[in-house]
């Protein structure tokens, strides 16, 4: 399995052939050129970025 296991293996305007390096919450991660930030961090397996508790 790949580290980007929620990732679909093709379609959108992902360049999958070039990988970007970022971290984020202490994390490195892979993105692609033409991902969001969301698209990265559900790739990558995250789900959770914040709480609002009320």
């Amino acid at each position: 399995m790949s580290r980007q296991s929620h990732r679909l293996p093709e379609g959108g305007l992902v360049e999958r052939s070039r990988a970007l390096r970022f971290t984020f919450d202490g994390r490195a991660l892979t993105g692609h050129p033409g991902d969001t930030l969301a698209s990265a961090l559900l790739a990558n397996g995250v789900h959770l970025t914040g709480r609002g508790f009320k």
